[in-house]
């Protein structure tokens, strides 16, 4: 549990490190889409590619996140993916929208609910690009520190997956630290 709790706060921390210290601190703000239907969100979402980072650094493949209606319009987070021994590493957190019930800003908490007061666990989750459909997802923050590619399928047609990488680099992304995911 202390693991836990250690990872959880050193991912929140390192999500809000200084901007300036990014070399994206110059560029435009990254742009979200105008609107989430967070009931359309719902639901089983499989990773396509990521920035690597920390808090994923055991995991090997097959991630994914499923995202659930709970009360109060928050929504719990299941992330799962496979360990380097075949074994399921799961993460359990919530997620509340920042802002009016359309915004596409979240924010999301894996650290334990009795930490949820510390700004600082509280990680920022944008939805910066989501095809009409809801089968294609772009998640990022403001310093494009973190990034996945989420798809409801495990496997992305390339042209699709081509159009959205365009859109990414427009927005100020460096695609070239995109990690694909095994999913099969």
């Amino acid at each position: 549990m202390k693991k836990v709790i250690t990872t959880a706060i050193l991912f929140a921390l390192s999500l809000h490190a200084n901007a300036a210290d990014t070399p994206m601190a110059a560029a435009k703000p990254v742009v979200t889409i105008a609107a989430l239907d967070v009931p359309r969100y719902m639901g089983t979402w499989y990773e396509i590619a990521k920035f690597e980072n920390k808090f994923q650094k055991k995991c090997v493949g097959f991630t994914s996140a499923t995202y659930s209606a709970l009360p109060d319009d928050k929504v719990q987070v299941v992330n799962r993916c496979q360990g380097s021994s075949g074994e399921i590493i799961e993460a359990i957190g919530e997620a509340r929208q920042v802002g009016n019930s359309s915004s596409p800003k979240l924010k999301v908490r894996f650290a334990p609910a009795f930490l949820s007061f510390l700004p600082m666990v509280w990680g920022d989750y944008w939805v910066i690009d989501l095809d009409k459909d809801y089968q294609l997802a772009a998640v990022s923050e403001a310093n494009r520190e973190f990034l996945w590619i989420l798809s409801r399928t495990k496997k992305v047609d390339k042209e699709k997956y081509d159009a959205l990488i365009a859109r990414l680099v427009i927005q100020g992304l460096d695609v070239s630290k995109l990690v694909l995911t095994k999913q099969e």
